[in-house]
């Protein structure tokens, strides 16, 4: 199972709010990997650009990567 996708479960319009362990640590590991590592810069467009979407019946997501320095 998904980090983020424990997280969507407990919002969801038929379920109890309830905060457990296991969220609280879900939501802690989504925090330390959001900001170990840089995940913004700013757009070259003489690099290489790849745009990926994707949808389900519940989320729906996007992202815009570009060539970094070692090619990849």
């Amino acid at each position: 199972m998904s980090i983020a996708r424990l997280l969507h479960d407990i919002v969801k319009k038929d379920r109890k709010w309830e905060w457990t362990e296991k969220q609280e640590e879900a939501f802690e590991e989504l925090k330390k990997r959001f900001t170990q590592k840089l995940v913004l810069a700013a757009l070259d467009l003489d690099k290489k650009i790849r745009m990926e979407v994707d949808a389900s019946d519940y989320a729906m997501g996007r992202v815009l990567s570009m060539e970094g320095e070692d090619g990849k």
